[in-house]
Formats: structure tokens, C-alpha cells, sequence
């Protein structure tokens, strides 16, 4: 579990050509994969254009909901830590006029700090 990233040194690494090639059939032309974050089954991918959300369901896994959120559609976003016994995390994220926010929790794996510091690079251009 954890991040990918495609800054300038690591544009051609394995791990992020693999993403491409796993996820080709999301993107249009010239949107490429800067970062991902694996959370569980589920992923985050943060492309230049948008946010795609790779949610896994069910028990075979199946089923793939993908959820396309371009960043100038996103109002707000927060995040949440955990205490020092609840190493747990949670990123919520506003879109649009919607009153509820989509939320993702993550564990103490994955560094909520590195997936804010993305969002927030893309968000708050």
C-alpha cells in the first residue's frame, strides 16, 4: 500500500508505467498519471486533468466503480488523523454544491499528509 509518482525523475519508473498501462483506458488524450495511492482494493489516481477514484466492490472484486472528479469541481477537502492508538485516517473531499462529502479512510500505511500535499497541489492552483 502506498504512493506512486511521476515528478520528473520519475516519469519513466516501472511502477508508474504499470499504472498507465492498468488504467489506459480511463484517460484521454494527453492526461497522464502524476500520483496514486493504494488504499486497501481501492486506488486514488491524481492525473493532470482530474482525480479518479478506482473503487473494488464486492467479494470477487468484480465490479469497478471509477468516479471522475475534475480538481476545479472540488470546494473543499479536509483530513482527519488519528489519535495515537487509532492510527486510522480519513480524507474528505466536497464536490460541487453537495452538502456531503465523498470519504476515504485510510490506515496508518499509507501517509494521509502525502495524499493532502497532492490534492492540495492540484486543487489550489
Amino acid at each position: 500500500m502506498g504512493l506512486f509518482s511521476a515528478d520528473a525523475k520519475n516519469a519513466g519508473s516501472s511502477e508508474t508505467k504499470k499504472y498507465h498501462s492498468d488504467f489506459k483506458q480511463l484517460l484521454v488524450d494527453g492526461e497522464i498519471i502524476e500520483a496514486g495511492f493504494v488504499v486497501a482494493r481501492d486506488t486514488l489516481l491524481f492525473t493532470n486533468k482530474r482525480l479518479i477514484l478506482v473503487d473494488i466492490q464486492g467479494i470477487s472484486g468484480r465490479q469497478i466503480e471509477y468516479l471522475s472528479i475534475p480538481y476545479g469541481k472540488i470546494t473543499k477537502f479536509s483530513v482527519q488523523t488519528g489519535e495515537s492508538f487509532d492510527l486510522n485516517a480519513e480524507l474528505k473531499i466536497w464536490i460541487g454544491s453537495d452538502a456531503i462529502p465523498f470519504e476515504k479512510k485510510f490506515n496508518k500505511d499509507l501517509n494521509i499528509y502525502e495524499v493532502q500535499k497532492v490534492l492540495a497541489s492540484h486543487v489550489l492552483k
